[in-house]
């Protein structure tokens, strides 16, 4: 059992890119699901 909402978010596994298989840099609970270079993203 989980002991804190903390404990959880701790232990998200890293977040992969859809299409390249990339880990992506951003936090593991964000909605994104594709790296900046696979969605064609210039500047951040």
């Amino acid at each position: 059992m989980i002991k804190s909402i903390v404990e959880f978010f701790k232990n998200l596994p890293a977040k992969e890119c859809a299409n390249c298989g990339l880990y992506i840099e951003e936090q593991h609970d964000c909605y994104s699901n594709i790296c900046p270079t696979c969605s064609n993203i210039k500047d951040i």
